[in-house]
């Protein structure tokens, strides 16, 4: 069985982008607009982890009936927000932030019951989810295996929030 990154790379290569399709926007405030356009106008300093922001964004934008928020705060972060339709007691799946430091790196974080994390990866995060426990993930480097293993979880937390 592929797993969910497998399934999602074309000709050995993982997809960076895609023109974004209408039925994923939000109706509120046209995030995939939103992430385009930060993606767009990202400096180019740090092109590894706009690389895998700009893969995650297309992990999520390529699930079915996921509605998509972003929220910017400069100097601090700047989250994309994935939600499934069906969720009723959640906001979100999973939040991939860009973090805004010195050097930009990303933190991938997803409910504590909504994943596993089998390789022990993820920095438990006691109450750290709107008052949930969850998982964190920091990516600071090119690092493919990371990808696909998030990538993984992305497509697991999607599983349990439909």
């Amino acid at each position: 069985m592929k797993s969910f990154y497998d399934a999602i790379k074309s000709d050995g290569v993982v997809k960076t982008y895609r023109k974004p399709r209408e039925k994923y926007m939000t109706s509120k405030n046209n995030a995939v607009a939103e992430i385009t356009s930060f993606i767009d106008e990202w400096e180019n300093d740090d092109q590894l982890m706009k690389k895998w922001f700009r893969f995650f964004f297309n992990v999520v934008r390529e699930m079915e009936n996921v509605e998509l928020q972003f929220t910017s705060r400069p100097g601090v972060s700047y989250s994309m927000r994935p939600k499934h339709k069906n969720q009723k007691d959640r906001d979100l799946f999973a939040i991939i932030d860009v973090i805004d430091d010195t050097d930009r790196w990303l933190s991938v974080c997803f409910y504590e019951d909504m994943i596993t994390d089998p390789e022990g990866r993820g920095e438990l995060i006691p109450g750290g989810l709107a008052g949930s426990d969850g998982y964190c993930f920091d990516m600071f480097e090119d690092d493919e295996d990371l990808g696909r293993y998030l990538a993984d979880r992305l497509g697991e937390a999607l599983g349990a929030a439909a």
